[in-house]
């Protein structure tokens, strides 16, 4: 992959050293802090879709509950927000012990502690959401650690993955039926046609809905990556080998294997990182004001995390290549404040689908990266509101709860995280050519 991205000026080189050299390292250690690392999901909301195809039996799609003792005592405390500094702060703070079983899902609440959370889930009623959010009250959300869960190979695959993804693209891409994308699997015979008039309709869309096909596309390109950088080796005497998987990045990337669609998919992964640097970059204001602490009840480490963020957003200012989001939505004002509502509904119901999902770790992963797509939109619209944000006081007219902060985190260092183990596998590529 080389060359200027297409719908923006930016060229592939310069976003792998810009990651490699100034966003890799800092995202990593960033999302091992324990603001970070926890994140509140539903996995047992039903598919409003379709009925239940059942869920992945296979160990690695399990979870299993972490000890309520772990969670840091600043997180669950329900004398404070997400701004505020607490008065209590001594209980010592340890990290959620390795799971028991491998790739567990180590998640906990107990049912005293529900009330903790109410002033995190207060919504700016004035914004508008691209995303359905878990209810952070239901008694069946729980805080999971995504450092002792990460994003790997499953063996969760075959037609109820196949039904998510068809749904999302088929239903939610502004596609007419009569149009197919190039290697569905679920799509009749086209004879000599090899995607050439898929991607015909898609240059004759207007710029949004180019965007949308590829902010989709890009994600499902980065969850494969992620698949074929962390997969199963082999398990032998009950000991698993994880590690890059050169087999199968070829077979779901190489051009000759994808009738050329691996090229393109893989852009698609650069377009998506474009669009959240940019997003990151944007609300940068929003976080250098004192009132936000990144509270966790451990004053020395959150001002090292709130330090490390800052430093962030310093490099994410400084990309000379940004993606320009003002040539979206920049038609009559009727036209566009109706193409954005057919947007924020689209993301809604993609964020929807991921409760369809029959592998639990594969769903904490797609929902957290998919409200991230609506997060990264509402803050890219939300330019004024943040640059008029008050210094010393909650935010009024814009506000990001702590699930979104985390998710917006933790999805783009799954991004960094592709775009470096894509370096990688070039290397791994050369040594077997």
């Amino acid at each position: 992959l080389t060359g200027v991205l297409d719908d923006c000026l930016c060229d592939i080189e310069s976003i792998d050293d810009f990651n490699t050299f100034k966003i890799f390292p800092k995202i990593q250690k960033l999302q091992e802090r324990d603001y970070f690392r926890y994140y509140k999901v539903n996995l047992k909301r039903p598919c409003p879709f379709w009925a239940d195809d059942g869920h992945c039996s296979i160990k690695d799609c399990h979870v299993e509950p972490c000890p309520e003792s772990k969670i840091p005592v600043g997180i669950k405390a329900g004398s404070s927000n997400k701004y505020s500094k607490a008065a209590n702060n001594s209980k010592e703070l340890e990290d959620c012990e390795q799971a028991n079983k491998l790739g567990a899902v180590n998640s906990t609440l107990s049912n005293q502690s529900k009330e903790a959370f109410i002033d995190w889930a207060r919504y700016d009623d004035s914004q508008d959401h691209f995303c359905e959010l878990d209810d952070e009250r239901s008694p069946d959300a729980q805080y999971v650690d995504l450092l002792l869960n990460p994003e790997r190979y499953t063996g969760y695959k075959g037609p109820s993955a196949w039904r998510v993804w068809n749904s999302i693209y088929e239903e939610n891409c502004f596609k007419p039926r009569s149009v197919y994308r190039p290697l569905n699997p679920l799509a009749p015979s086209r004879g000599g046609d090899d995607g050439e008039s898929f991607y015909t309709w898609l240059e004759g869309l207007c710029l949004e809905k180019r965007v949308f096909y590829k902010l989709i596309s890009g994600l499902h390109a980065s969850i494969n990556l992620h698949l074929c950088a962390n997969y199963l080796l082999e398990e032998t005497w009950g000991k698993p080998r994880w590690g890059p998987n050169v087999k199968e990045f070829t077979r779901r990337f190489d051009p000759a294997e994808t009738k050329g669609e691996g090229p393109r998919r893989l852009k698609n992964l650069y377009f998506l990182y474009l669009i959240e640097l940019r997003a990151l970059s944007k609300v940068a204001p929003y976080f250098e004001r004192a009132v936000v602490d990144l509270y966790t009840g451990n004053g020395h480490e959150d001002a090292e995390s709130k330090a490390l963020l800052l430093d962030i957003f310093r490099d994410t200012k400084s990309f000379h290549m940004h993606f320009d989001e003002k040539s979206m939505f920049a038609g009559d004002k009727k036209g566009a404040k109706s193409l954005k509502e057919e947007f924020r509904l689209h993301f809604k119901n993609i964020s929807r689908i991921m409760d369809c999902v029959g592998c639990d770790k594969c769903r904490l992963w797609g929902k957290l990266q998919t409200q991230v797509l609506g997060t990264a939109l509402k803050i890219l619209f939300s330019e004024k509101e943040i640059q008029s944000l008050p210094e010393n006081s909650p935010s009024k007219g814009f506000q990001l709860t702590r699930q979104e902060i985390v998710a917006l985190v933790n999805a783009f260092g799954r991004l960094s995280t592709s775009i470096k183990e894509l370096q990688n596998f070039k290397v791994l590529l050369q040594q077997t050519r």
